[in-house]
C-alpha cells in the first residue's frame, strides 16, 4: 500500500462551520495553513436552553446548503456527511476532534466563541492544537511576524507560521521579548534559538522592554499578520492572554493566537519546554525530505535527469555468505537498471571472505567481485560490514556510491531507484536512506511489524537523546543508502555495525540535516539474526556513538570504557559467562589514503 506524505506538517485542519457565523476568514485562514484538500469542515447549529431541538430543522437545511456552496467553490475540501443540533455545539465539537483527530482546529474571534458558547476556561486543555484568528488573513501576504516569549507556544506559532509563509511565499520573523533586567536568554528560549539559527529563512529581532504587549503591537505595524502563543497559564476571563488580546484591540493587525494541546511544563524557564522547539526543525525535515519509492518509477525520466547531470552511479553489494539470495539480488537488479535501462554504470560485489558460494554465483551472474580483506592489505584486514563498504568507495567509480544488502528475499528494482532519485532531484542532498516494513520471519511464518528491534530498542532512542535532530530518521540503521562521493569520501566509517549511525551523525555535523532525506522502500523480507548477535550489534553501535560525542565535546570517553561484552551461556543446570572483544574500530576518510587520491588522478 502507497503511503502517503505531506509537504506540510498540518495534514488534517478541522473548520466549524456554524449557523449564523460567518466561517470565510476561518476557513481562508485553515486553507493558507495546508492545501484545501487537508481541510474538513463540521456543519453545527446551536440551540438555545428551553427551546426543542426540533426547531433546528430549517437551520440545519441552511448549513448544510452553505456546505454544498463551498464544496462546489473548491471540490478538494471535504465536510462532515452530518450536521450537529445541540444545547452545547463547543462540546460536539470537541467530540468531533476527539473522532478524527485533527492536526488544528481553526475558529474565529470572537463570532466562534459566541455562537459555539465555547466555556471561559475550555481551552486550557483543548482537544487538539488550535488557532484563533482575529481578522482576515490577506490573499497576499507579504510579512508575518511571530513574537516568541519563550513560553509553551512558541513552537506552535513557529510551525504555523513557517506552513503559512510555505504557501504564501511570505516572509517570516521572529521577534524575541526580553525584560530589561535579563542577563541571558531563559532557557526555553536557548532551544528556540538553536532551531532558528537552522532556519535561514527566518528573520529575527530582539527588543528588552518592560512593556511586552506595547513592543508587539509597535513593531506589529510594520507586518501584515502576527502569529503568536496564548497564555501559558489563564489570566482572568480572556482566552487569547492579556498581551494577544491587547494585540488584538489595538486593531493595528491581523492576529492568529495560537493554543497546544500538549500539557503545560511545571516552568515555562524549564529546558525542556525549550527543548520540545527542536521538533519544528525535524517535523520540517520530515515532510519536505521523506520520499517515497514509487515516485521514482519512471525510469526513462531519471535517466534523462542522470544525463543533464552528467553523473555516473555505482552499486555495491556487501555480502556474507548470501548464496541464497544474492543471486537473485544481483540478477533483477542488473537487468532492470544495467541492461534495460543502463542507470546504473556497474554493479560490484564486496564480499567479506564468504565460506559459501556467494562470489561464484556473483561471477556467474557477470558482476566484478572484490574480496574486501584483499583491498588495501598494507592497512591491514579488519572483520566488519563498514570496513567492506569503505574499501567500495575505492574499487567503484561512480559519482554516486550505493549500498544495499545481499540478503533481501523480495528483491525489487524499486529498492535501487528509490535511493536514487532524491540524489537525481536535489543537489544538496548528500545522503539518502531507506526505510521499509521489517516483517520477522520466524520458523518460515512472517510476523508484521517484528523487525528492527536494534533500531527501536538501542538506535533510535540513543539519537533522540544525543542527537536530536536526527530522531525523524525512521530506520537510521537501514542498510539501503546511498550517497555522493564527494561527501562519502570526506567521511571516517565504522568498521563494524556502527557504520550505519556513525555516517548519519558525521553527515549532520559536516553538511546539516537538509543534506539528509529518507525514501519508503515498502517491505523488506530477510533471515533475521538471533537475539545475541543483535546484543553484539547494539554494543557497538553505542562504542560509535559516544566516539562521535567525543569529537564533539572533547574528552576520552571510549579510554575509560570496557571494550569487552559478557556473553550469558545456558547449560543444563548451570549458568557462565563467555567474555568477547567487541571494540569498534574506526577507518579515516578515504580520500586521505595516497592511493585513492593517486587512483582519481589516473582514473
Amino acid at each position: 500500500m502507497k503511503t502517503q506524505y505531506a509537504k506540510n506538517v498540518f495534514q488534517k485542519v478541522l473548520v466549524p462551520v456554524i449557523h449564523g457565523c460567518d466561517s470565510d476568514q476561518s476557513l481562508a485562514a485553515a486553507c493558507a495553513i495546508t492545501g484545501p484538500s487537508q481541510v474538513i469542515l463540521q456543519g453545527l447549529v446551536s440551540v438555545q436552553e428551553g427551546e426543542t431541538l426540533s426547531a433546528a430543522a430549517m437551520p440545519v437545511r441552511e448549513v448544510r446548503h452553505r456546505l454544498r456552496l463551498l464544496l462546489e467553490a473548491e471540490p478538494a475540501l471535504r465536510a462532515r456527511e452530518k450536521v450537529q443540533v445541540s444545547y452545547s455545539p463547543w462540546d460536539e465539537l470537541v467530540k468531533c476532534a476527539q473522532e478524527i483527530r485533527p492536526d488544528l482546529l481553526v475558529l474565529e474571534w470572537p463570532q466562534a466563541f459566541e455562537a459555539l458558547r465555547i466555556p471561559p476556561n475550555a481551552l486550557q486543555r483543548p482537544p487538539c492544537d488550535v488557532a484563533i484568528l482575529a481578522g482576515p488573513v490577506p490573499e497576499t501576504l507579504g510579512r508575518v511576524l511571530v513574537p516568541i516569549r519563550g513560553g509553551p507556544y512558541a513552537e506552535l506559532a513557529m510551525r504555523l507560521s513557517l506552513a503559512i509563509a510555505g504557501r504564501l511565499k511570505a516572509e517570516v520573523t521572529a521577534l524575541h521579548i526580553t525584560p530589561l533586567a535579563a542577563e541571558k536568554p531563559a532557557a526555553s528560549f536557548r532551544a528556540i534559538e538553536q532551531v532558528l539559527a537552522r532556519l535561514p529563512q527566518v528573520s529575527r529581532q530582539v527588543i528588552a522592554t518592560g512593556d511586552p504587549a506595547g513592543a508587539i503591537v509597535e513593531a506589529a505595524r510594520q507586518f501584515d499578520l502576527v502569529v503568536l502563543g496564548a497564555a501559558g497559564r489563564p489570566e482572568g476571563q480572556t482566552p487569547l492572554g492579556p498581551v494577544a488580546e491587547a494585540i488584538v484591540r489595538s486593531g493595528q493587525s491581523r492576529v492568529m493566537v495560537v493554543k497546544t494541546r500538549r500539557p503545560m511544563p511545571a516552568s515555562f524557564e524549564s529546558a525542556s519546554a525549550g527543548q520540545s522547539a527542536i521538533s519544528i526543525l525535524v517535523d520540517k525535515w520530515f515532510a519536505e525530505n521523506t520520499y517515497h519509492a514509487y515516485e521514482f518509477t519512471d525510469l526513462g525520466a531519471l535517466l534523462e535527469l542522470k544525463r543533464k547531470q552528467n553523473l555516473s552511479i555505482s552499486l555495491a553489494l556487501p555480502a556474507l555468505n548470501e548464496q541464497e539470495t544474492v543471486g537473485s539480488v544481483i540478477r533483477i537488479v542488473k537487468e532492470a537498471l544495467l541492461d534495460a535501462v543502463p542507470l546504473l554504470d556497474e554493479i560490484v560485489l564486496i564480499d567479506s571472505n564468504s565460506q559459501d558460494r556467494t562470489r561464484a554465483i556473483a561471477e556467474a551472474e557477470g558482476v566484478p567481485v572484490f574480496i574486501h580483506q584483499q583491498i588495501l592489505p598494507q592497512y591491514g584486514a579488519r572483520r566488519g560490514k563498514g570496513e567492506a563498504l569503505w574499501k567500495s568507495l575505492l574499487v567503484t567509480r561512480g559519482d554516486l556510491v550505493l549500498w544495499i544488502d545481499t540478503d533481501i528475499v523480495n528483491i525489487q528494482p524499486h529498492f535501487v531507484t528509490g535511493l536514487i532519485g532524491p540524489l537525481l532531484l536535489r543537489p544538496e542532498v548528500q545522503l539518502v536512506k531507506g526505510f521499509y516494513q521489517r516483517p520477522l520471519k520466524v520458523d518460515d511464518m512472517l510476523q508484521a511489524g517484528g523487525g528492527g528491534r536494534v533500531t527501536e530498542l538501542t538506535a533510535r532512542p540513543l539519537l533522540n537523546l544525543l542527537y536530536p535532530e536526527l530522531s525523524g530518521l525512521i530506520q537510521p540503521l537501514a542498510g539501503e543508502y546511498g550517497g555522493r562521493r564527494t561527501a562519502l569520501e570526506r567521511l571516517p566509517f565504522s568498521s563494524g555495525y556502527g557504520v550505519e549511525i556513525g555516517l548519519l551523525i558525521d553527515v549532520l555535523e559536516t553538511f546539516g540535516l537538509s543534506a539528509i532525506a529518507q525514501v519508503d522502500l515498502l517491505e523488506r523480507i530477510h533471515h533475521n539474526q538471533p537475539l545475541e548477535a543483535l546484543g553484539k550489534m547494539s554494543f557497538t553501535i553505542i562504542q560509535t556513538v559516544f566516539r562521535k560525542l567525543e569529537r564533539r565535546y572533547g574528552g576520552h570517553f571510549l579510554d575509560d570504557m570496557n571494550r569487552t561484552m559478557k556473553l550469558i551461556r545456558y547449560e543444563p543446570g548451570r549458568f557462565s559467562l563467555e567474555v568477547q572483544e567487541l571494540a569498534e574500530q574506526e577507518r579515516p576518510p578515504m580520500l586521505d589514503l595516497p592511493e585513492y587520491r593517486a587512483r582519481n588522478r589516473n582514473g
